[in-house]
């Protein structure tokens, strides 16, 4: 099932039977998970205090870039009111109720993004920039604290909050798609951060067109986020050339 076609209207989600009919295959990184039971959710350690199970079921999970072995569980992450409240976890596949894809979120509650949009500079980036990315050609949406508050409805955005934005592409972009993807970037409105999914990994933007601009000299490298951990290439889109990627270690 394409991710088009469980797009709804503006007070739906994507329900447990579409989500479930689509298959495994569906659940990719920032897609956002409702669960139907706080117990599926599997914790190397216990959960934090504000992770309480009444939270759990009225809020979404993101779902962490992370190679898991057991084809059952998902990564996701759980977030609380503030920055320093994030919690990784795994997931019962089963456990998934809802699930909301950020390019779903795109075209998602367009009323509610024009009344937050007066008070929140993030809100008002993403109805501003909404027809320049559509401009690209490329599927879009919003992830961070706007995807997540145009899922949930919870206030998570503050004024000082960056828009950000996942693009999928699956061949490198081209210089068309460059210059506007640059314009974006450049907004006043806030800070824009995108990052170009490539299928196996994903990368920032502006990272990307700094390195384009060191080509030249042979020494243009981006760093590549893939579930196996974070490397750094010259081409993230060839994966033959990561053989001779550079891995990063955790700081």
């Amino acid at each position: 099932m394409e991710a088009a076609s469980l797009k709804q209207s503006e007070d739906e989600t994507v329900g447990t039977s579409a989500y479930k009919d689509a298959g495994a295959s569906i659940l990719c990184p920032h897609d956002l998970l409702w669960i139907e039971d706080a117990k599926a959710l599997k914790t190397v350690t216990p959960l934090p205090p504000w992770a309480s199970a009444d939270r759990l079921l009225c809020t979404p999970v993101v779902v962490r870039r992370e190679k898991v072995d057991d084809p059952r569980l998902v990564p996701v992450g759980l977030r609380g009111k503030t920055r320093s409240e994030r919690f990784a976890a795994y997931l019962d596949r089963d456990a998934v109720a809802r699930c909301f894809k950020p390019e779903i979120l795109a075209g998602h509650a367009p009323a509610y993004i024009e009344e937050q949009r007066s008070r929140l500079p993030a809100f008002e980036a993403l109805a501003v920039l909404a027809p320049l990315l559509d401009a690209t050609g490329l599927v879009w949406g919003p992830t961070g604290g706007v995807g997540f508050q145009l899922a949930s409805r919870l206030p998570v955005v503050r004024e000082d909050s960056d828009l950000d934005i996942l693009l999928r592409s699956r061949a490198p972009l081209s210089t068309t798609q460059m210059l506007g993807l640059r314009m974006i970037c450049s907004s006043p409105i806030c800070r824009i951060d995108i990052q170009v999914d490539t299928g196996n990994g994903a990368f920032s933007f502006a990272e990307w067109a700094y390195v384009n601009a060191q080509w030249a000299s042979g020494n243009g490298r981006v760093l590549l986020k893939t579930d196996t951990g974070p490397i750094l290439t010259t081409d993230p889109w060839r994966t033959s050339s990561w053989q001779d990627a550079e891995s990063v270690k955790p700081s």
